[in-house]
C-alpha cells in the first residue's frame, strides 16, 4: 500500500493506492465530528471518512455528482491518522479540539 499526503496546487492531497483500490481527495479544510471527518473544498463537502461497523471498519467516500451518489472504499486507520496529522501540521483542521475528540473515539 502506498500513501501520499502532501500540499499540491494550494490544497492538501490525500491519496491511498493498493492493488485493489485507490482513494484520492484534495481539500482545503478537514472538519471533524464525533466519528466522521469531512473533507471541504471551496466551502463544499467533497468527501468523508466514517466508521461503518462502529470502530472496526473505516471507510473513505467521495461525493460525486447526483443526489445521494458516492463512491466508498475501506481505508486503514493508519492512513486516517496520517491525514489528521498532516492536516493539523498545515493548519487545515477546522477545529483542533473536535479533531482530537475524533482521534480518541475512532483511532
Amino acid at each position: 500500500m502506498h500513501t501520499t499526503i502532501a500540499e499540491h496546487d494550494g490544497r492538501l492531497l490525500a491519496r491511498l493506492e493498493d492493488d485493489d483500490r485507490v482513494f484520492e481527495v484534495s481539500f482545503d479544510t478537514l472538519e471533524a465530528t464525533d466519528v466522521t471527518l469531512h473533507f471541504q473544498r471551496d466551502g463544499e463537502k467533497v468527501g468523508s471518512i466514517y466508521n461503518d461497523d462502529g470502530t472496526q471498519r473505516t471507510m473513505a467516500r467521495l461525493t460525486v455528482p447526483g443526489e445521494g451518489d458516492f463512491i466508498a472504499v475501506e481505508v486503514p486507520k493508519s492512513f486516517v491518522a496520517e491525514v489528521l496529522d498532516v492536516a493539523g501540521e498545515t493548519d487545515r483542521v477546522a477545529n483542533p479540539t473536535d479533531a482530537e475528540g475524533y482521534r480518541l473515539r475512532v483511532l
